[in-house]
């Protein structure tokens, strides 16, 4: 009978030490992905190991999964192991057992963490588009400078060889290829 912790953030900045602080733990996965779905490294790993008899700590249910759906079934399979699920912030046990006010309870709260999901993709959605009417880069900045890339079509028009142009600007020859496909802007 093995205390297992699971751990997650969402990005990779964020910190996971204040989670499960103080819990003795035998084993511990600790995730820096997204809950968007139940597809992640260390959450896969993690229901691999547990076993009958062992207790899963999570900090709180958003921690593992922000999907209603994905959380009552990732509950389901971990009771149907005979695994018990203990989330700490809300102080809910569930091993397996049926009872009806713990089910409800869990049902709330999965249900505004998925509320919340649907509202940060929302304000999200509502950012990028003001950034883009804004006239605002998104995405990742671009390598080369227009300049650079008129330099590239030119030698490149010139005869020399690609694979040495990717080379000696530093980008992919699948990179370099799209700047020599992209038309011309007029500078007028």
């Amino acid at each position: 009978m093995a205390n297992v912790g699971y751990v997650r953030v969402s990005s990779t900045d964020q910190k996971t030490d204040r989670q499960l602080e103080g819990v003795a733990l035998d084993e511990k996965f600790e995730e820096k992905a997204s809950a968007a779905d139940t597809a992640r490294p260390q959450l896969l790993l993690c229901m691999a190991y547990v076993r009958q008899g062992d207790t899963l700590h999570v900090h709180s249910i958003d921690r593992l999964a922000r999907n209603l759906q994905d959380l009552l079934r990732l509950l389901e399979q971990l009771m149907d192991k005979g695994v018990t699920v203990q989330f700490h912030k809300e102080h809910l046990t569930f091993s397996g057992q049926d009872d009806p006010f713990q089910r409800l309870q869990l049902q709330i709260i999965g249900a505004v963490a998925e509320f919340e999901r649907a509202l940060i993709k929302e304000r999200q959605r509502e950012g990028i588009a003001k950034a883009k009417s804004m006239g605002k880069h998104l995405g990742r900045e671009r390598k080369l400078t227009p300049e650079l890339e008129r330099t590239i079509k030119t030698r490149a028009d010139a005869g020399e060889e690609k694979k040495a142009l990717a080379s000696e600007f530093g980008v992919s020859r699948q990179t370099l290829y799209r700047i020599l496909s992209r038309e011309p802007k007029n500078r007028n």
